[in-house]
This record gives structure tokens, C-alpha cells and sequence, in this order.
């Protein structure tokens, strides 16, 4: 009775690609739902660590996940948008997560500037996020700011792809990081962004000047920019006293 049906020629190379097709399809609706499964926990994950930079740029290091989340809905007074006018056109609110928060390297090309107002130890402190080439791919950070507006108070650096030892100090060497508190944004007789960073034989005004990372050259030299750019988007703002 079964003479008359055909079987199946599994060394065929229609079945060959019917087969491989029918398992990428299956795979490819596994992949997808684990990552959208996942997705809500990766965010909350990207969240917390840039709750964690941002409080590192306002020298609160060390902390557990726990208390980066407590200590930012504290200190965090609004996470405003500015324009390059230093204009504030979307208000945060505290602990703010909703308005500048959101904002990406993108939102920063397209003239839309984070702020973060800040309190801290009952005096108010800025923090202003950063963005870069270094010499294997893109470096970012936080510039934390005094009340003047010109002073900075801390700041914190990280990148995706730079050498371990070399150019991922500017992540990984705090007392790197640690130099930038003290130095002024901008100086009397220079126009523009004067805060810099140079290598240490070429120091001339310590105000203003950091040393770079030892052997990484090309990646403190994209730092140096990165703030003379994204620090030059904030200077209507870091003027108006």
C-alpha cells in the first residue's frame, strides 16, 4: 500500500536547502525573542552604569548597584536639555531619568545638550556628558563643574576599544582622571574651550593643562579634542554667570 508514495531523498540538494532554511527561520525567532526578552534587563543595566559615570564625574566612586541608584536620585536635581544658546528647552526633574537623560552622541550633534544640575553637599555642581574619537573607536565621559561654571570639580572618562595599559587609562587610571579636578574650562585671554591635555614636557600653564596618558598619544590627543568640542557646544552656558 505504501509502494505508490515517494520518499523523501534526504541526499538531495532540495531538501539540503529546504532544511537549512527551516533552521535559520527557527533560530533567527529564538534569537529574536531572547534578546527581547532580555532587553529590559540590558536596559536597566546600560541605565545603572551611566548612573554610575556620571556620579564617578562627581567624585561618588565604589559605589554597589544599590546605592548608585539611591545616591543619583539624591544628588541629581534635573537632567535638563540646553541649546547651544544656553538656553534650557526641556526641564529635567530629580533623580532624572526622562528629559536629558535619554539623550545620546546623535541628540549631541543635533544641537540637543544634556545637562545635569546637581546638589552636592548642599552646593549645586553641573555635569556635562562628553563625546569622542580615540584610536581604536569611540571614548566618551562626564565634565562635572563647580557653581562658577568654570571650575571643574571632577570627571570621568570611558571608551569602547582602546589598549589595556595604554589608551584605556583614560578609563581605568582614576588618579588620570582624578588630575582634571581644580583645572579651569577657560582662561583670561584665550577664546574658546583652553582646558586641554598635553604631554607632560609641554605643560606651560597648569591651570588649564593636564598631562596625557604615557604612550597614547593619539588617544588623550582625541580627549583633548573631545572637550574643546563638546565643552565649546556649552560655552553660552558656561559664560553666563
Amino acid at each position: 500500500m505504501n509502494e505508490g508514495k515517494r520518499k523523501i531523498d534526504t541526499n538531495s540538494n532540495a531538501y539540503t536547502l529546504v532544511y537549512s532554511a527551516v533552521l535559520v527561520i527557527v533560530v533567527a525567532f529564538l534569537l529574536a525573542f531572547v534578546s527581547s526578552y532580555l532587553k529590559p534587563m540590558q536596559d536597566v543595566n546600560v541605565a545603572l552604569d551611566k548612573k554610575r559615570q556620571i556620579l564617578s564625574a562627581l567624585n561618588m566612586r565604589g559605589l554597589s548597584d544599590g546605592e548608585v541608584a539611591a545616591k543619583y536620585k539624591e544628588v541629581v536635581v534635573s537632567d535638563d536639555i540646553m541649546d547651544e544658546s544656553g538656553n534650557v528647552v526641556k526641564k529635567g526633574s530629580q533623580g532624572g531619568e526622562s528629559v536629558g537623560f535619554k539623550l545620546n552622541s546623535a541628540d549631541y550633534k543635533a544641537g540637543r545638550l544634556a545637562l545635569y544640575v546637581c546638589m552636592v553637599d548642599g552646593e549645586t555642581k553641573y555635569v556635562i556628558p562628553v563625546y569622542g574619537m580615540g584610536l581604536w573607536g569611540p571614548i566618551s565621559g562626564y565634565i562635572a563643574t563647580d557653581y562658577d561654571k568654570n571650575t571643574v570639580y571632577g570627571a570621568y572618562f570611558t571608551h569602547e576599544s582602546e589598549t589595556a595599559g595604554l589608551g584605556a587609562e583614560i578609563k581605568d587610571n582614576v588618579a588620570w582622571q582624578e588630575q582634571f579636578r581644580g583645572k579651569k574650562i577657560t582662561a583670561p585671554g584665550r577664546e574658546g574651550i583652553a582646558l586641554e591635555v598635553v604631554k607632560k614636557n609641554e605643560v606651560t600653564d597648569p591651570s588649564v593643562q593636564c598631562d596625557a596618558v604615557t604612550g597614547a598619544t593619539l588617544t588623550t590627543d582625541g580627549v583633548s579634542l573631545m572637550l574643546k568640542d563638546c565643552l565649546g557646544k556649552y560655552l553660552e552656558f558656561l559664560k553666563d554667570k
